[in-house]
């Protein structure tokens, strides 16, 4: 399915005949997205992008998006091949920005370095950059779209997801009993999960912009929401509680210790505001659950790990905010009609208005397994 604009037989700019090249291009995409993973936690609120300028077979150029601001990875690996780059060609993950934001179109520089034909993974789906493709193409360059375009699409999905909807892609996240209880019915969840699946938990926490709790979760449990035993690459994620009013102050708050931010959001300032501002706490006062995902996602935080409680992940689940759900079984069961629900209210009326899960993956972690899947609601 690669390489459709070249007949078999005819040579590639870069020198290699077209039956040849297939996997060879597939390689070499594969080693872009490799150079775009570098740009883990530290490009956003922008997509990963990786680049690299190939001519008569040999990679001559690369370079990855670094930071939001700075240059973009093609601009990189073409500064980089400097000549070389003249008549080759440009493997990249995403499709060329075609438009001047913070930085100048990518077109412009590939089409002044002399790329005859570009490559590339993902099709930009941001309506203020897209379009480089035909920008290419009209100046002459051949353009193959689509070359593991899976793979590219995975590294960058909260970046896509935002840009469909103008929300963060939200992870929510839970350890629950056979029985799927979160706590017991005097709230006592530690631990539900074991070592393994905790370990898990914190490389999730590590991968996300913010982590999120309700007030009830931050009164009972007093979490300090920091990412423990994993390295954080990037910026520390934001600790987040969400509540209808500013709860009350207590000293010993663990989400006062530590480096990581923290920030409330809440319906109404009461008298515990000053005390928690006062602490080094962010209060912002919003209208709505909408209107936080909003502020997060103005703010660059478009990955979010939702951990809870029960009330937190209902609203989420009932408004359609949660895109993937992960979750970790334990072999155990708690029982009681007043223990604490994954989706405690009134949940589907019927089965046909069930959540369910798709692109589903299961592991064992310890005795625990790990079921984890995107969130597939009702209305599709």
């Amino acid at each position: 399915m690669l390489w459709l604009d070249l007949q078999k037989g005819r040579r590639h700019p870069d020198g290699m005949m077209a039956e040849e090249i297939s996997g060879y291009g597939e390689t070499l995409m594969r080693q872009a997205i490799g150079l775009a993973a570098k740009g883990t936690g530290t490009t956003h609120p922008n997509p990963r992008v990786g680049a690299l300028v190939v001519n008569h077979g040999a990679v001559v150029g690369t370079g990855w998006h670094q930071r939001a601001g700075g240059p973009h990875a093609e601009v990189v690996a073409l500064q980089e091949a400097g000549d070389r780059a003249r008549d080759g060609v440009l493997y990249v993950t995403l499709e060329p920005c075609a438009a001047h934001g913070r930085t100048p179109a990518c077109t412009d520089a590939i089409q002044r370095a002399g790329i005859r034909h570009v490559v590339y993974a993902s099709s930009d789906p941001n309506p203020k950059m897209a379009g480089g493709h035909r920008v290419l193409e009209a100046a002459g360059i051949t353009v193959t779209a689509g070359v593991l375009k899976a793979e590219a699409d995975a590294l960058n999905t909260a970046f896509f997801h935002y840009v469909r909807t103008g929300r963060p892609y939200v992870i929510a996240k839970a350890a629950i009993s056979l029985d799927g209880r979160l706590a017991t019915r005097t709230h006592h969840s530690q631990w539900i999960s074991g070592e393994a699946s905790r370990l898990h938990a914190h490389h999730l926490r590590a991968a996300c912009d913010a982590v999120l709790v309700g007030a009830g979760t931050l009164r009972r449990d007093n979490p300090s929401l920091t990412v423990r035993d994993v390295p954080v690459v990037g910026d520390t994620p934001l600790r987040v509680v969400i509540a209808l009013q500013t709860p009350s102050f207590f000293a010993d708050c663990k989400l006062l210790a530590g480096d990581a931010p923290t920030r409330f959001y809440v319906r109404s300032v009461n008298q515990h505001t000053d005390a928690w501002r006062q602490a080094g706490v962010d209060v912002v006062q919003v209208t709505s659950l909408a209107e936080t995902l909003s502020h997060l996602a103005e703010d660059g935080r478009l990955q979010l790990l939702l951990e809870g409680g029960g009330d937190l992940h209902a609203s989420f689940f009932e408004a359609g905010y949660s895109s993937e759900l992960v979750l970790y079984q334990a072999p155990m069961l708690i029982g009681g009609r007043d223990a604490v629900s994954l989706w405690p209210g009134m949940g589907a009326e019927t089965i046909a208005g069930a959540l369910y899960l798709d692109d589903i993956e299961r592991q064992m972690l310890g005795v625990d397994q790990l079921i984890r899947g995107r969130i597939v609601y009702p209305d599709g």
